[in-house]
């Protein structure tokens, strides 16, 4: 590997042109195909098998419009005010009117004229159709005088089906339920007649109006959510006080904003310092951000093809500007050593610097598309995605690493080392320079016992707050203050309560599949339901046309995001639950907000099964790169330790809120469910990394000699400024996600980041020296047979410097 990489950086050295646009013809190609498929992302993070998908799947098939989402507006007056003004109710109605006539939304008034149009076609084929639009009025079932209350729509469903003796009991049952709410709120009224979908709290100050799509988000053209809020947010503009806020489904796809460019400037100066040169600095930028713009230009290109969460590109850049800057900092690093302590030329240099360096980097990015391709075992298709397209992103990054960076290294020259560093180096000469890595190395092999149980109790410390995790999906009730989400949520709270920012879809079937739903089995439910201790309303939304399938809204009492409203879930689900039982009907449970649960509780099942594989995969890939027992065991429990540090860090502040205000955000809450998957497989790939870096220069000091202490300390100074450097790099560049506007992001860039300053920092260029003083040169030890066994890999390229050695003596004894 290393002798091949020497030819690939010497051939790309001497014909940079060449190597240059081939990279600029696949950047062309990505972009004309950018150009002609466009860009297509989602906000579906769909994981199927679940309960509530297998939900969601059926009533795509059999009532599709129910299967649609759902959104909503809040409409606020001014302190002291109300809304139901003759002026301010018209303007709602102009903007309710203007949505409900936009493609992709579901317009109950139309579907009312359908319904009666089935009333008096008898069962005509348009039952289903009748009870599908009465149930989008969700005022219905807030007023138990109002004459389109959903229990009346089932009735009519009922009769329109020949079903005329169970619609008196359906009715019945409805304005029992209905009757039992007294609830705090009733329909907004227009000349004496409800506004359809829109409710009024009890003191005229909040409405809130609630449509459905007749898709699902996730499948909703981008224009369609914005030409909603344009819609709604025209009652404003007429000086009438009125303020409209959008709830949190229909937000704008999540952006990365500005601050990542904060940690892009970061590493250019820490670039500087360390190689001590603007030419040289900029070139690892260069190779980064081509580097993203291939892997992020070809992943949108594909996009029409493949499904893509919008969270997927971003991920690419978080990952392509962090690994593609260190990688090239490795080799460009190594370069400037050689010309400045081997007086050797730039040239062949960076060939060797390729054949070595290179190797390495080519090994690191080898363990993080390992470990993240192992993402493919848990079989959650979205984040299949993302792990792909991340680890084509590490791909890329890698081959611009060797094969464009050499290239770009050939245009510099011999410019790639001031004249200033040449002579600084000359007039240094062979002395020993001992600086603070030298002394820091001493200090853990000194005090290594003390190190090595601070370490573990400090890190034990900060992995505590893990046992109390909380996965789910961030909604508006954790977003920032002067956010519309958030103040959606909280005035829907207020004027309503908590339970309608996640209201819950039940579908009923008949325990035996031959029987049908009856209207006397359904009131029953609707009463059972509504005696639930976590229950606010149940409204029933209408039988199919078949009359096994019966769709029922419920809004909890409690939040999306809340344990009672997870709790409430499972009893639904329950098929020993008292629901089931007085009505003879099995229950599934659907929506946004049982989605999300049982998103939540699969991933949180997967990620052990993933903790193991990283494990597994760990100690293979170390016990091949280090040809040691002791090496792989020692890396793999102190990534552990590292990354349940960094999962209790990031619980602390994004689910408590500590130190919120430091961060960037006001509230607290769950933790994004796919996160602990991601960001360990990223995580692991770049400790990895340091970890090759790091002890493949203790190995070399060994191989070279060396033995014991010494080759610890000796092998830590040749090696921990570059692995410094690449720690700051990491750490800039997630960091400056953190402050991003969308909060899964921030929590993937802090959960990242602070791995990172953990791993690196403490781990790697702390706790590995100590542990490695402890074992001395039985670090390396290894069985025979399985050194007959294990291919040499020669990371640290001892094999061609043995051989460039060997062809410079012949060369100097022919001479």
């Amino acid at each position: 590997m290393s002798t091949f990489l020497y030819r690939l950086g010497k051939s790309a050295y001497s014909k940079p042109w060449y190597f240059l646009m081939a990279w600029i013809v696949i950047l062309g190609v990505v972009g004309t195909l950018l150009g002609i498929n466009g860009i297509q992302s989602s906000s579906e993070m769909k994981i199927e098998g679940t309960e509530s998908q297998k939900v969601l799947d059926m009533l795509a098939e059999e009532l599709p419009a129910a299967a649609g989402g759902q959104a909503s507006v809040a409409f606020t007056a001014p302190d002291g005010e109300r809304l139901d003004t003759p002026e301010r109710v018209a303007l709602i109605m102009k903007a309710i009117n203007d949505v409900y006539n936009m493609d992709y939304i579901i317009n109950p008034m139309e579907l009312a004229a359908q319904a009666a149009a089935a009333g008096q076609a008898g069962a005509s084929g348009q039952a289903d159709a009748a009870a599908q639009g009465a149930a989008l009025d969700p005022t219905a079932a807030a007023d138990p005088s109002n004459a389109a209350d959903p229990s009346a729509a089932a009735a009519d469903q009922a009769a329109a089906a020949g079903q005329a003796d169970a619609a008196a009991q359906a009715a019945a049952a409805g304005q029992t339920a209905a009757a039992g709410q007294a609830a705090p709120y009733g329909p907004l009224m227009a000349d004496g007649v409800p506004v359809p979908g829109v409710m009024l709290s009890a003191d005229g100050s909040i409405a809130l109006f609630q449509f459905q799509f007749t898709v699902q988000q996730t499948s909703l053209p981008a224009s369609v959510p914005d030409n909603v809020i344009k819609a709604v947010t025209e009652v404003e503009q007429a000086g009438s006080g009125i303020t409209a806020i959008p709830s949190d489904s229909l937000k704008s796809t999540p952006s990365i904003g500005s601050t990542e460019a904060i940690g892009v400037a970061v590493a250019a100066v820490v670039l500087f310092i360390t190689l001590g040169s603007i030419v040289a600095a900029g070139l690892p930028l260069i190779t980064a951000l081509l580097g993203v713009a291939i892997s992020v230009g070809g992943a949108f290109a594909l996009s029409s093809v493949i499904q893509m969460n919008d969270i997927t590109p971003i991920l690419a850049v978080m990952i392509g500007l962090a690994v593609g800057i260190d990688y090239s900092l490795f080799i460009v690093n190594r370069q400037r050593r050689l010309i400045l302590d081997e007086k050797l030329s730039a040239r062949e240099a960076a060939s060797r610097a390729v054949g070595t360096a290179g190797s390495a980097v080519f090994f690191a990015g080898l363990t993080v598309i390992i470990a993240l391709c192992g993402m493919l075992v848990i079989g959650i298709g979205f984040l299949s995605t993302m792990a792909l397209v991340a680890a084509v992103s590490v791909l890329i990054t890698v081959l611009l690493a060797l094969t464009l960076l050499p290239a770009l290294l050939g245009l510099v020259g011999e410019r790639i080392c001031t004249t200033k560093a040449r002579n600084k180096s000359a007039a240094a000469g062979n002395k020993a320079r001992h600086g603070f890595s030298h002394r820091w190395a001493n200090a853990t092999v000194k005090y290594r016992w003390i190190i090595i149980v601070l370490v573990v109790l400090v890190l034990g410390t900060a992995a505590i707050p893990v046992t109390k995790m909380e996965l789910g999906i961030p909604s508006g009730a954790s977003a920032n203050l002067d956010t519309p989400a958030r103040q959606s949520y909280d005035v829907i709270s207020k004027g309503f309560g908590e339970g309608f920012n996640g209201p819950l879809l039940l579908v009923a079937e008949p325990k035996n599949e031959s029987d049908k739903i009856s209207m006397e089995s359904l009131g029953k439910l609707i009463q059972e339901l509504q005696m639930h201790d976590n229950v606010t309303l149940v409204t029933p939304m209408g039988v199919n046309e078949t009359g096994d399938i019966a769709i029922i809204s419920l809004i909890p009492k409690t939040g999306p995001t809340d344990t009672e409203t997870r709790d409430l879930v499972h009893d639904l689900r329950d098929p020993d639950s008292s629901f089931a039982s007085a009505s003879d009907v099995k229950l599934g449970v659907t929506g946004f907000t049982a989605i999300n649960i049982d998103m939540s509780s699969k991933l949180s099942e997967a990620f052990p099964v993933y903790i193991g594989i990283i494990v597994i995969l760990s100690l293979i890939i170390l016990l091949l790169v280090f040809r040691s027992i002791i090496v792989p065991i020692k890396a793999t429990v102190g990534f552990i330790l590292s990354v349940l540090a960094t999962f209790g860090l990031t619980t602390a502040v994004y689910q408590w809120g500590w130190l919120h205000s430091l961060f960037g955000f006001d509230t607290g809450g769950q933790l994004l469910s796919f996160m602990p998957i991601l960001v360990t497989g990223i995580l692991y790939g770049l400790a990895m990394d340091y970890q090759v870096f790091l002890v493949s220069s203790m190995r070399e000091a060994y191989v070279h000699g060396r033995h014991g202490n010494e080759s610890v300390v000796h092998g830590y100074e040749l090696a921990s400024r570059v692995v410094l450097a690449a720690g700051i790099i990491m750490v800039s560049v997630f960091a400056g996600f953190i402050f991003a506007p969308d909060a899964m992001i921030k929590q993937i860039g802090f959960a990242l980041a602070f791995g990172i300053l953990i791993d690196a920092f403490i781990i790697r260029m702390t706790l590995v020296p100590a542990v490695m003083s402890v074992f001395g040169d039985k670090a390396w030890w290894l069985p025979k047979w399985l050194d007959r066994l294990l291919p040499n890999l020669d990371v640290e390229g001892d094999k061609l410097i043995a051989k460039l050695h060997a062809v410079d003596s012949q060369s100097n004894g022919k001479k």
